[in-house]
């Protein structure tokens, strides 16, 4: 990334966290060590996929809780958004009240990432997973039609691909 045409960017970084991206953890701790190149950078993590719930601090998942509401009304419409996850979960985690594998959520993970969608419009998703692979997942294929096809893979060309997205006039 060019630090002279990001470091005016906001940005808010969701990254997942836990079970089919444990084998990415090293990837997702570079891109949350990549603040300078931003004006403000805040990151967030959630599993498999965003519910009423983030938090800072990855050990303290279950104390610690930052209300995904608070995040909405904090930070301004100027921010650009960007998930990191490969998106593999349970439909049901997307589709339904209660669908969570960690909890008993009351509004499906869709209704969440639409909500960021409209607070946000300028919002990506990096997949780490194989490009060739994410049509094979209901899941991935659900969550790449609720961010308006905008998954990019986390790679050097994707997240070009991914920031030119962000950056371009609405």
């Amino acid at each position: 990334m060019r630090p002279e045409r990001h470091n005016a960017v906001k940005l808010l970084l969701f990254l997942d966290v836990g079970g089919s991206m444990d084998p990415f953890v090293t990837l997702c701790e570079e891109l949350s060590a990549a603040t300078s190149e931003f004006k403000n950078m805040e990151f967030f993590y959630f599993h498999n996929c965003l519910y009423e719930g983030v938090w800072k601090d990855n050990r303290r998942r279950f104390s610690e809780r930052t209300p995904t509401w608070d995040v909405l009304h904090k930070y301004g419409h100027d921010y650009k958004v960007i998930f990191v996850g490969d998106a593999a979960m349970s439909p049901y985690e997307i589709s339904h009240p209660g669908g969570s594998v960690e909890h008993m959520n009351e509004e499906a993970g869709a209704v969440w990432l639409s909500r960021v969608l409209h607070t946000y419009p300028a919002a990506v998703w990096l997949n780490p997973a194989r490009e060739a692979h994410w049509s094979y997942s209901q899941s991935t294929r659900m969550i790449r039609e609720i961010m308006n096809e905008r998954m990019y893979p986390l790679t050097i060309e994707g997240i070009d691909d991914a920031m030119r997205e962000l950056t371009r006039k609405r």
